[in-house]
């Protein structure tokens, strides 16, 4: 059988410039710190007291800036990865309701969970699919192409 052709996609990454201004003045501070201490007094600390902080800083903000929300649906369902923390693989045999709806801010971006919609994945914005299953589990994937989405979920669902 050939694979369905997907209907709908949508790729988000962290692009908040704020947001990203924010995290590299968290991390380029202790940085800076710790290369001060280290030249101002070398004899006093170790090469890898040294290193370790600019290593955790530099994984830190390699995660923050490979994160990605991908959504695909199609006629057999729904798809999500958020990279790289979960995939999610969702048939439409097994959802109960699916819609478009504005969900306000949530406490951040990224996975939240036990929210009203169940676990939401967003990456900006404050719309969504929000989605119920037919064994009562929820989830919303975030958007920000709702319009679109709202469309095809109207004519994919009975």
């Amino acid at each position: 059988m050939a694979p369905m052709k997907v209907r709908f996609t949508e790729e988000q990454k962290l692009t908040q410039s704020w947001l990203i201004w924010v995290i590299l003045l968290l991390v380029a501070l202790p940085t800076t710190v710790e290369i001060y201490r280290h030249l101002a007094s070398p004899n006093q600390t170790s090469g890898n007291s040294f290193w370790i902080p600019i290593a955790v800083v530099s994984a830190v903000l390699l995660l923050f800036f490979s994160m990605k929300l991908k959504t695909e649906i199609d006629e057999e369902g729904i798809r999500l990865r958020y990279f790289p923390f979960t995939a999610k693989k969702v048939k439409w045999e097994e959802v109960e309701e699916a819609h478009v709806v504005n969900y306000g801010f949530v406490g951040g971006w990224g996975i939240r969970i036990w929210t009203p919609y169940g676990t939401v994945y967003n990456v900006k914005g404050t719309k969504g699919l929000a989605v119920t299953l037919k064994n009562g589990k929820k989830f919303l994937i975030g958007t920000q192409k709702e319009k679109e989405l709202q469309q095809l979920i109207e004519n994919l669902r009975p």
